[in-house]
């Protein structure tokens, strides 16, 4: 989880196991959805992108979601989309290069949206905690 590209032979030798074990644990743990893909992970704040921001967003109707979703996919800075419940229909985060950025997708993007009736901005002052939910096998006895 740490480090897709080790590999797999370096793997096995931690593991006591063959290497072909390992890519046959991988493939398993990928048709059955546990593994959801591998790529690199981007640093946004070396790309100009240092400010990290929550939106709430409240829709005339629940029901609209599904017409504001497509919306917010044109809208590169949105990084993440949910459907809540609480105060807001949904949350969405957004990556941005400054509080003038972020302002401008605001009233010129986001506020504008067909459906959108309003908006509750919260900026991240720090990313403590980043990961993915752990894997232990010892614990889960059902998954590989």
């Amino acid at each position: 989880m740490h480090n897709a590209r080790i590999p797999s032979k370096d793997v096995a030798q931690v593991c006591g196991v063959s290497r072909a074990a390992i890519h046959q644990r991988i493939q398993r743990m990928t048709e059955l959805g546990i593994i959801t893909g591998s790529g690199y992970a981007v640093n946004p704040k070396l790309l100009g992108y240092s400010t990290c921001t929550y939106i709430g967003v409240n829709l005339e109707r629940g029901a609209m979601y599904s017409n504001v979703v497509p919306e917010l996919e044109k809208i590169p800075e949105v990084i993440e989309c949910h459907f809540t419940t609480g105060p807001y229909t949904m949350l969405i985060k957004l990556m941005v290069r400054d509080n003038e950025h972020l302002m401008e997708l605001l009233n010129k993007k986001i506020q504008m949206i067909h459906g959108v009736t309003g908006t509750e901005t919260l900026i991240s002052l720090d990313n403590s905690i980043m990961r993915q939910i752990p894997m232990y096998h010892d614990e889960h006895p059902e998954h590989p």
